[in-house]
């Protein structure tokens, strides 16, 4: 199976990152995680995106606040998805970070979730290494079945 990278731009957005590492250990992805920021260590964050592919990473997930320039620069030098979890930080409260986290130019996607959508981030991660595991699509499955039954047990409680 293909790794999860998970990049942060800064040490103080990973606790707000643990629904997305709690997420890919229980779909049992192996994920490495680092901080590099787009800003502050450039160099390494695009050598990181240059070597993913052959390090045997299958996606990468990038969180950033603010500016949150992170998920467009590491996507500017990787044909890997890149999936961007724009972080809460700020006066914009994120919005900022999600603008700049969506808008990018053609010929660079980036998938964009929710800001602070981390779990969302690592599902979405989960669902695009599945296309070429079998394994992890029927741990998919199984989670989306656990999910509708707990909705089905809360109506039934609702209504009893």
């Amino acid at each position: 199976m293909r790794k999860a990278a998970v990049i942060v731009g800064s040490n103080s957005d990973v606790p707000a990152l643990e629904g997305c590492f709690e997420t890919l250990k229980n779909l049992n992805i192996p994920y490495e995680a680092h901080v590099y920021s787009a800003h502050r260590t450039p160099a390494e964050a695009a050598a990181f995106a240059r070597g993913a592919r052959d390090a045997g990473f299958g996606v990468i997930i990038a969180a950033a606040g603010m500016a949150a320039h992170l998920a467009g620069a590491l996507a500017a030098q990787t044909i890997l998805p890149v999936i961007g979890v724009p972080m809460r930080s700020g006066a914009l409260e994120g919005l900022d970070a999600l603008l700049s986290t969506v808008q990018m130019p053609s010929g660079v996607p980036v998938a964009t979730v929710a800001v602070g959508g981390a779990q969302n981030a690592a599902l979405l991660a989960a669902q695009i290494l599945a296309l070429s595991d079998d394994a992890l699509a029927q741990r998919l499955l199984k989670r989306k079945e656990d999910m509708r039954q707990t909705v089905l047990e809360k109506d039934a409680a609702l209504n009893a």
